[in-house]
C-alpha cells in the first residue's frame, strides 16, 4: 500500500517523506495504520465544530476553544528543533526524580540532598518546558490521556467529554471563579470558560513556558482567565481565603509532595459550599508492590506519566476528609474502568512519529537531539497499556468533594 506523509517544517525548508511502495510482506498493517495516523494529524484533518454541531454521531460538544492542530504542531516542532544542548540535557536529567517517591524521604535525601524538594521543582521545570511541546506534536497537547468516555470518539473528543463532565460536577456557571491546579497550556481552562458560559479560571503552574502559551491562547479566545506561576508544593497558595467558587485538577497531584497539606490550602481558598474535583493518577487495590512484575511495570510507567508520588484512592479520600471536605463521589469514569484503548491510540501515533523523525535525522534534515527526545518520550507506552489492562493503575481516578456550606 502506498502511503504519503505530509510535509514537515525543518531547517532548510520543508521535507516531504517519500512514498512507501515496498512490497515487503513482513511490513505489518500496524505500520500502515501508524503512518495514516501521523498523516491525518499533520494535515489537521481532525473535525472542528461549534456547540450543537454533530461530530462522529455525537451532539453538543463545545469545540469553540479548540486549537488548530497543524498550527500547534508546527509551533512545537520549531521549538523542539531550536532547543539548546543544555535544555536537552536538563530534560533528560530530569527523569531521575521519577526513580524516587515522595513517601520515602530518606531515599529522596540520599539522592538529592536535604533540599530535595527544590531539586524536584527544578527538574519539573526542565521536564515540562520540553514535554509540553512533545505532547503538542500529537493529540495530547493538554498533556493528559482522558478516561474512555466514548469508544467511538477520538482522544481529543474524549478529553472534551470529561472536561464538560468536570464542569457539570463542580457546577460551573457564568461569573464563577474556579482554580485550575496544574493548568498546563491553558487549553482546558479555555474550554471550561467557553462551556460554562463565562466562568473565570485562575490557572496555577510551575512552568513559565506553558503559562506564556496559556495567556496567549486565552487572550486569542477573548477570555480574561488568569495564569499564575507557582509550585503547588510551595505552600500557602498565593490566594486569599474563600476566594474561589470551585476547584478542579487533572493529573497534577502525581507531583504533589503532601496532598493532605495541599487539600487544607484548597479548603481555605474555597468558599463554603464550593465543589472540589480531582481526576488523577492512583495505584489501585490490585497493585502489589511486593510482586516483581507489578513493581517492574511501575518503575517503567512512573517516568512515562511524570509521577513522583504513588497515591491511592483511599489515601486521597482520607486526606480530603481530614481537610474538612465531604467526599461525594469516588470512582473511575472510564468505560469498563479502562483507559487502555486511548493509551494505545496515543502510543501508536507517537511510535509512527518516532519513525518519521528518525528518518529525517538520518538525512540530516533535523538535529540529532530529536532522536534523543522522541526515544525517551516513546519509551514504555505498552507498559502503561499493560498496567491499565491489569487494573493496577489509572491516571483518571475521579473524586468529587464539597466544602460544607454555611449552616444558617
Amino acid at each position: 500500500m502506498a502511503t504519503t506523509i505530509s510535509s514537515v517544517p525543518v531547517k532548510g525548508g520543508p521535507v516531504t517523506l517519500p512514498r512507501n511502495d515496498s512490497s515487503d510482506s513482513s511490513r505489518s498493517s500496524e505500520i500502515v495504520n501508524e503512518k495514516t495516523a501521523v498523516s491525518s494529524a499533520l494535515q489537521g484533518t481532525a473535525p472542528q465544530g461549534k456547540p450543537g454541531s454533530k461530530q462522529h454521531g455525537r451532539v453538543g460538544l463545545d469545540r469553540t476553544a479548540s486549537t488548530k492542530r497543524l498550527k500547534t504542531f508546527i509551533k512545537s516542532f520549531k521549538h523542539i528543533r531550536d532547543l539548546t544542548p543544555k535544555e536537552v540535557d536538563d530534560f533528560m536529567a530530569s527523569y531521575e526524580i521519577y526513580n524516587q517517591d515522595w513517601t520515602d524521604e530518606e531515599a529522596m535525601i540520599a539522592a538529592f540532598g536535604p533540599n530535595y524538594a527544590q531539586k524536584v521543582g527544578d527538574c519539573l521545570q526542565s521536564y515540562y518546558s520540553v514535554l509540553n511541546h512533545l505532547c503538542s506534536l500529537g493529540d495530547v497537547e493538554k498533556m493528559y490521556i482522558p478516561p474512555l468516555m466514548d469508544k467511538k470518539a477520538s482522544v481529543r473528543d474524549n478529553q472534551l467529554l470529561i472536561e464538560e463532565a468536570i464542569a457539570r460536577d463542580v457546577g460551573l456557571g457564568p461569573g464563577m471563579r474556579v482554580l485550575d491546579l496544574g493548568c498546563g497550556r491553558g487549553r482546558v481552562a479555555a474550554h471550561m470558560t467557553s462551556y460554562s458560559g463565562g466562568a473565570q479560571v485562575v490557572g496555577l503552574n510551575i512552568d513559565a513556558d506553558q503559562l506564556a502559551s496559556a495567556r496567549a491562547f486565552n487572550a486569542e479566545c477573548g477570555f480574561a482567565n488568569e495564569f499564575v506561576e507557582h509550585d503547588q508544593n510551595s505552600l500557602p497558595l498565593p490566594f486569599a481565603d474563600a476566594s474561589f467558587d470551585a476547584f478542579y485538577e487533572i493529573q497534577a497531584l502525581s507531583l504533589c509532595k503532601d496532598p493532605a497539606a495541599l487539600f487544607r490550602e484548597v479548603f481555605r481558598v474555597l468558599r463554603p459550599g464550593a465543589k472540589f474535583l480531582l481526576l488523577d493518577w492512583v495505584s489501585l487495590p490490585a497493585y502489589d508492590p511486593g510482586n516483581p512484575r507489578h513493581a517492574g511495570l511501575m518503575r517503567r510507567v512512573k517516568p512515562l506519566i511524570g509521577a513522583v508520588g504513588t497515591p491511592t484512592p483511599a489515601g486521597f479520600e482520607r486526606a480530603l476528609a481530614d481537610a474538612g471536605f465531604e467526599v461525594q463521589r469516588s470512582d473511575n469514569p472510564s468505560i469498563d474502568g479502562l483507559q487502555a484503548p486511548l493509551i494505545d491510540k496515543v502510543d501508536v501515533y507517537f511510535r509512527a512519529l518516532r519513525r518519521l523523525i528518525h528518518g529525517l535525522v538520518r538525512v540530516r534534515a533535523l538535529p540529532r537531539h530529536f532522536n534523543t527526545l522522541i526515544d525517551r518520550f516513546c519509551l514504555d507506552g505498552q507498559a502503561f497499556v499493560e498496567m491499565d489492562n491489569m487494573r493496577l493503575i489509572t491516571t483518571t481516578y475521579r473524586i468529587v468533594a464539597q466544602k460544607p456550606p454555611v449552616v444558617a
